[in-house]
């Protein structure tokens, strides 16, 4: 599958039209993982964020801890990391590659940054999708909380 066909099943990129999403495609750089080769890792710093675009990752809380917990498995076509977009904070896991090989693509929040000041729409577009999905999650987080 060609990179602008994944990416324009991307819930974040909803609403743009091709010719922005191609701007999104050019600002990407793939990297390839091995089986077990770590993306992140907890606590670093969030300085770009993911696309998968093959293979498949986990991601597991305390990995440096003595009961590291796996609390997801990502494949193609999911983000890692896209909080680092509004908050430049600190990693909350570790992701480690899978499958080998693994393939992302990486996108530096500076060069996303640089593209939404050439052209708002699509920082208004995808921060209002990250707004949305958040949303989503802090009322489900909230209706298991409340159960």
């Amino acid at each position: 599958m060609e990179l602008l066909d994944l990416i324009r099943n991307v819930e974040i990129f909803r609403g743009l039209t091709d010719a922005e999403l191609q701007e999104i495609v050019n600002i990407c750089q793939s990297q390839q993982l091995k089986g077990g080769e770590n993306l992140v890792e907890e606590g670093d710093i969030g300085e770009e964020f993911y696309l998968i675009t093959g293979g498949s990752v986990e991601v597991i809380l305390g990995a440096n801890q003595p009961s590291p917990k796996t609390v997801l498995h990502m494949g193609a076509g999911q983000l890692i990391g896209e909080m680092a977009l509004i908050d430049h904070g600190r990693r909350s896991a570790t992701v480690r590659a899978i499958e080998d090989p693994t393939t992302v693509q990486m996108i530096r929040n500076n060069d996303f940054l640089e593209l939404c000041n050439r052209n708002a729409r699509v920082g208004f577009v995808v921060m209002r999708n990250m707004a949305a999905d958040l949303s989503f999650k802090l009322r489900h987080l909230n209706l298991i909380k409340s159960n």
